[in-house]
């Protein structure tokens, strides 16, 4: 039996760029190809927990424009329940992703239109619904405030709580005990505790600055590296897992966190939990675009031989 995992973040179109490389300022260059798909790391990993079987329920803001529809279209396709105030003053969020084809490596610009925002009154009305969850999930692509609402709110009714800490920012020293698991990528576990990640040693020295500063478990994504659990019980470094070629990392992060709260809503330990959010992040990045590239749960359980 899965348990509701309520999702907190924000929707973006993305408009996908492709090119051998990156312009420098003031340069133009012939790109290789473009799209314009479904975004925004929260809606990412609704998606990617919807598709790997989990009873997903995404809260954000939308303008009233065709990138609604398309959201709206999206949550449909993936089984996510959407819990959304619309803005008709306001457009939807919209960003623009280059890709370094040669590496599938990816730099990214945000905006978050009316996800921008997002208030602890849009946390406070669906309060019987993240109070119910067995999982809450959020970013820091929404305001911050918001974020940390949410998290008070599922810490206190007994949810696991995950804080995606992305894009990297100074976090209020009071958020780290609200969070069951963090799960920032190198850059991210820098900015939060000024230790350079660079190799697993580090990583872990990272991992414990996290733990002192309140976290119940730190998990820290080394891309190709994989994933390195460590709270103050355990240490564990799981491998990435290798699906195929790898075509693009846009989403890989977002499919790792939608994946580790289906398999910690369905009551998996931690060491499952992480394989299978590996698992759903090495599928992902063997496909183009962020919201499209995330498997099914079938994909998962066959390539994890379940």
């Amino acid at each position: 039996m899965t348990g509701r995992i309520v999702v907190l973040g924000i929707f973006a179109a993305d408009a996908t760029f492709r090119a051998d490389r990156a312009p420098v300022m003031g340069e133009t260059l012939v790109g290789n190809s473009f799209s314009l798909g479904p975004g925004g790391k929260g809606s990412n990993q609704a998606v990617a927990a919807a598709r790997a079987g989990g009873d997903v329920h995404f809260i954000s803001r939308l303008g009233r424009d065709v990138f609604a529809d398309l959201a709206f279209q999206t949550w449909k396709d993936a089984g996510v329940s959407p819990v959304i105030r619309q803005l008709g003053e306001v457009p939807t969020g919209a960003a623009s992703i280059f890709v370094e084809e040669t590496t599938g490596n990816n730099a990214i610009i945000v905006c978050p239109g009316a996800a921008g925002e997002i208030s602890q009154e849009d946390v406070e009305e669906n309060s019987d619904l993240i109070e119910g969850a067995s999982v809450f999930l959020t970013q820091l692509e929404q305001p911050m405030d918001a974020a940390i609402r949410g998290l008070q709110m599922a810490n206190a009714a007994g949810a696991f709580t995950i804080l995606n800490p992305a894009p990297a920012t100074e976090l209020p020293k009071e958020t780290f005990p609200l969070c069951d698991y963090i799960t920032p990528n190198e850059s991210e576990a820098e900015g939060l505790t000024g230790i350079v990640v660079s190799d697993l040693s580090s990583a872990e020295r990272a991992a414990d600055a996290l733990l002192e500063l309140g976290v119940g478990t730190a998990l820290i994504t080394l891309g190709e590296n994989g994933v390195l659990l460590r709270s103050r019980n355990e240490t564990l470094h799981v491998e990435a897992t290798a699906a195929g070629e790898v075509v693009e990392t846009t989403a890989a992060g977002d499919a790792f966190n939608g994946g580790f709260a289906v398999a910690l809503a369905e009551g998996k330990g931690s060491e499952a939990a992480v394989r299978f959010g590996c698992a759903t992040a090495g599928i992902s990045v063997t496909r183009p675009g962020a919201a499209a590239s995330m498997p099914t749960r079938a994909e998962v359980d066959s390539f994890l031989g379940s």
